[in-house]
Formats: C-alpha cells, structure tokens, sequence
C-alpha cells in the first residue's frame, strides 16, 4: 500500500522531533538535571541535586515544538506563518504611524522619571529609573552599531572592544590626570574611534564570515590586554572609584553646596539617578541625530551602497576603504561614549563588564530591530534588555526562556520587527517605506 503524503511528512516530523528530543535530553541532562548545591548541615560540603522531571519536562518542550514547526512551519505545503501573516495588517498600512512613533517614544521617554516618581515613590521607582538607564544605554549602542552592521554591511562581533575603550579611557583619565567627565567624555569617544581606525585597516579586504572572526579576535584581544595589564587598567580587579558627574559643577552630594542645596530641594538619593537617566537619554538622542543627518549626506549613501554591492560601489567611483573606515570610526566613537557613562555611572569597571556575549547582545538587538531601523533598535532594546530583567526571578531558566523568545521573534520576523526601510533620498521627495526582501543584507 503506497505511503500517503501525509503520512510522509508526519513520519519525517517525528523523526526530526525525537532527533531535537535526544539531543535536548543531553545537553538538559547537565545543564537542568543536575545541580550543585552546598548543604549547610553537613559543614558546608558539595552536593549534587538531581531534577529528571524539570530535564523531562523540557525534552518534552523541544519535542513538542519541532514536531510542531515540522508539521505546520518548516515542511508543510502552506505554512502557518503565512497564514497568521495574511491576517496581521500590513506594514503599509502602518506607514501614517510611523512618523508619530519617535515623537511618542520620545514624550514617554522625557516624562518617565516623574511618572514613576509619582506613582511608586522615590525608593520604589529607583529599580525601575536604573532599568531605564540600562535599557536606554544598550540603544545607544545599539544605534552606534546600527552605523556599521546596518547601513554600511559590515558585520561587527567585536563591539564591545569599543565600549571598554570608552569606559576605561574616563576611568583612567580622571584617576591618574583628576580630568572630570565633561572633558574625558570627547576624549573618551575620540580615542575609541581611534582604535576603530585601527580595526579598519587590517579588514579592509575582508568581507562576510572572515570580517566577522576578525572583529571577534579584536574585542577579545582588548578583553585579555586589559585583564592582564596589571600596572596599569588594575587588571581582573578593575578601577574603582570613578568620579561621578556633576551638574555645571554642583555635585549631588548631602549638605551646602550640593544640587540640592543650590535649588533649595530637601536632599535625595534619586536626584543623581534621575539626571544619570538625562544625560544618557541626551547622549542617545545625539547619537540618533547624527547617524540620521549622516544617512542623508553623500557618505551615508555611500554606506548603504556598499551594504548592497561593494563591487558595483566601487564602480561608481566611491572611495570603499573611506567609506568602511568612516562607518568603524562613527560606531565605535558612540560606543566609546556608552562606555564612558557607563564608566561613570557603575563607579567601577574590569574586564569581566565587556566579554562577548556584550557584543552578542547589542548584536542580536540591531538585527531583531531590524538591519538599519532606528526605531526597531529601540523596540528590541525594550524588549531584551527590559525583559531579560523581568525574567531574572525565574533564576537559571530564564536564558532558556529568553533564547525561545529569540528563536520566535526569528521565525515569525526573520528580517527584524521592522523590516521597512525608508530610502535615504527619492526623485519624487516623498518616499514609501521599501520592503526587506528588496534590500540587501550586506556581507561587509
């Protein structure tokens, strides 16, 4: 009897899912099953608890999605995506909103201290306005990247190299020169584009995978460089006591003389934190500024035309090894500034702040935004950075839920949560959105 289509695809489907199965059952085996506990009535020894129904239940999990995906995603006739696509609106029609969206984001942005302030008081709005730093921070790096990875193509594993640059160059200029933030915060992102300079050079013949490796090797031999500098970054210990910046130099500090007591305010710990919030949403909105003034002008273009074929760029006559180290310079000179905020709001910095997975996450935050969408940057940042934070309470199961909310975003995004382009310059001077699939992804 002749073996149906349907049963076809449903034994492949089981087969595919029980092959997920056995392999979730051996990584969860060590990663969830077992777990080292020390056992406090038996003098502090190490102990092993074993959790086979947590391992269980998440080979279960696995099992269940890729049987799944196989059925109704990956091997059927007409997916389901499409199908829940088709019953979304389209991007088209959300094309009057867009222009409303950065003004809305940017009002909520501006009034958030004092609605939090009002709503949960000054001690329980501190852990949300410290979020918002956070969140806030990771866009404007995210931006910064968004000039490297999203308009000019060229994929950037090393990212976080810049930052440390940035973030040790304030440290080290205020502790051994006594500079304050204002004057190390130029210094901070000059220096950082400097060394994005220096990366370009090298890589400058390099393209896709192999410009990749390169970069990675970059902000590992930055991590190692300042994690075995000893005399000088302070090595695995790290630099601490980093000044704080001052407003027009009233420092927030208790007594006469302090902000507070210039403008006649009952002293508060939250005033530092609601001006860190300020000066980091200030630095963004630059950072956005500029990558958007610069989009428009010759070199922005000439980004996006190496982005889509750097042979056909330089065929145009464009100068590509200008081009490609203008877009290192710019993005690691608004990493470098990150990192001198972040310098100076953590008060302490090592290298153990800036490993990969740093770069990772500003990565994968560009890429679900969508390659060279500002606002879809924002969007991603919310929701990682932001999430990733509400799910810390579910202690180690929360990367599992993290890196399935990923893979989700992927298969029902693949080209990022906003995946409409707005070209840079048009003939008619009033341009639609350009859908993903008609723009390149870049190779570098």
């Amino acid at each position: 009897m002749p073996v149906t289509k349907t049963e076809s695809l449903m034994t492949d489907s089981l087969k595919d899912a029980a092959a997920g199965g056995l392999i979730a059952l051996a990584l969860f085996s060590l990663m969830i099953g077992m777990k080292a506990e020390v056992a406090s009535g038996l003098g502090g020894q190490l102990g092993i608890e074993y959790r086979w129904g947590a391992v269980a239940l998440a080979v279960a999990i696995v099992f269940a999605g890729r049987l799944f995906l196989n059925l109704f995603v990956w091997k059927a006739e007409k997916p389901a995506t499409q199908s829940i696509g088709s019953l979304l609106p389209k991007a088209s029609s959300f094309s009057g909103l867009g222009k409303y969206a950065m003004p809305i984001f940017l009002v909520l942005a501006v009034v958030l201290p004092f609605i939090l302030v009002s709503w949960l008081g000054t001690r329980g709005s501190r852990q949300y306005l410290d979020l918002a730093i956070l969140v806030t921070t990771y866009v404007m790096l995210g931006w910064g990247l968004n000039i490297v990875v999203g308009l000019a193509g060229l994929l950037d594993l090393g990212y976080v190299a810049f930052y440390a640059v940035g973030a040790y160059s304030y440290a080290l200029l205020a502790q051994y020169f006594g500079f304050s933030f204002w004057i190390c915060l130029p210094l901070a992102g000059i220096l950082a584009a400097f060394w994005g300079i220096i990366l370009g050079f090298p890589v400058l013949r390099l393209r896709g995978d192999y410009l990749a490796i390169v970069t990675l090797a970059f902000g590992e031999i930055i991590r190692v460089v300042l994690l075995n500098w000893y005399d000088f970054t302070g090595g695995p210990d790290g630099l601490s006591g980093i000044p704080r910046p001052s407003f027009f130099g009233l420092e927030f500090s208790r007594g006469e003389g302090g902000f507070a007591d210039f403008f006649g305010l009952k002293y508060n710990s939250i005033h530092r934190i609601i001006f860190l919030y300020y000066l980091i949403l200030i630095m963004a909105l630059v950072t956005n500024f500029v990558t958007m003034r610069l989009r428009k002008l010759p070199v922005g273009r000439a980004w996006e035309a190496l982005r889509e074929d750097e042979i056909a760029c330089r065929s145009l006559g464009i100068n590509t090894t200008n081009t490609k180290l203008t877009a290192f310079a710019l993005g690691a000179m608004f990493g470098g500034f990150a990192g001198s905020f972040f310098a100076t709001r953590q008060g302490f910095i090592s290298p153990e702040s800036f490993t990969f997975i740093e770069s990772a996450v500003i990565l994968a935050i560009v890429v679900l935004g969508g390659l060279g969408s500002q606002i879809g940057v924002v969007i991603a940042a919310v929701v990682m950075i932001g999430g990733f934070e509400f799910f810390r309470g579910l202690e180690e199961y929360r990367m599992l839920v993290f890196g399935l909310l990923m893979v989700g975003i992927m298969v029902w995004k693949p080209r990022g949560l906003i995946s409409t382009r707005t070209p840079s310059i048009s003939l008619s001077g009033k341009a639609k959105g350009i859908s993903a699939d008609l723009v390149q992804e870049g190779h570098g």
